[in-house]
């Protein structure tokens, strides 16, 4: 292993140069992040049911840690806290909590239940080989996050299977929303929000793509274009709906919608 370079928590390099605009956008992803999370636990306190709103809710959070720690690199440099933090919020847990609320939505409690289980048993082991992985410093970028720093290329393993799950339950539970909405005039906006939701999810896992071969910058476009298409496509399918031949669109203390006749 190369060892750290002098320098507080092995610090790449002096923060403060001059770095690329797009650098900068995990600042204004952080920001829409935690305006949208606390929309969701807000609802969740009022309507004090469905733990899908929890879940959504601990997801968008935990992407803004994701997004904060990518801004704190670009501010102030690398630091091998903030890499390793960012890798287990980021890389592990982009999306994890996002796909469980779906799971909550969608499926039955007990499924749900066996699917949170497994789920956080796979980041637990993850993270903690994200610990205690050694780092490369020969590969320590000043001013870049990237999980080819570890020297245990294997322990990265872990994360394209986390995220493949997150990527089919939240994209696939979206679309799916989106197909059963689209066959009622009724439930046009929840149809629509579902809709960018789908397309919103599916851009982090093409930009956590581009970054496993060096494209940090593409992950930092897609984070934020995606988490603001998922937050117009919420406020979209939470908007009270417009009658339409006598319907009416309800939605049920689960979360689930229904079209009732007036």
């Amino acid at each position: 292993m190369t060892a750290a370079p002098a320098g507080a928590a092995g610090a790449a390099a002096v923060a403060g140069a001059a770095l690329p605009l797009v650098d900068y956008l995990p600042i204004a992803t952080t920001m829409i992040a935690l305006v949208f999370s606390a929309a969701l636990f807000r609802r969740w306190g009022r309507r004090q049911s469905g733990p899908h709103l929890v879940w959504w809710a601990v997801g968008v959070l935990v992407y803004g840690v994701g997004t904060y720690l990518e801004a704190s690199v670009t501010l102030f440099g690398w630091q091998e806290w903030r890499f390793r933090a960012w890798y287990i919020s980021g890389a592990l847990m982009g999306g994890a909590p996002l796909a469980q609320g779906t799971a909550y939505l969608l499926l039955a409690r007990r499924t749900a239940n066996r699917l949170t289980a497994l789920l956080l048993a796979a980041i637990a082991v993850a993270s903690a080989f994200a610990l205690l992985n050694p780092i490369d410093y020969a590969l320590v970028e000043p001013h870049r996050l990237t999980g080819g720093v570890f020297e245990w290329g294997w322990a990265r393993a872990f994360s394209p299977f986390i995220n493949l799950y997150a990527f089919g339950l939240l994209v696939g539970g979206a679309a799916l929303s989106a197909w059963r909405f689209s066959r009622k005039a009724a439930t046009r906006n929840r149809f629509l929000g579902n809709l960018l939701i789908a397309v919103g999810a599916l851009l982090p896992g093409i930009g956590g793509t581009a970054t496993r071969f060096g494209h940090t910058e593409v992950l930092y476009v897609t984070e934020l274009i995606g988490l603001v298409l998922i937050y117009l496509g919420y406020r979209q399918a939470t908007m009270k709906g417009a009658v339409f031949s006598g319907e009416i669109p309800v939605e049920f203390p689960d979360g689930k919608g229904e079209v009732v006749a007036s």
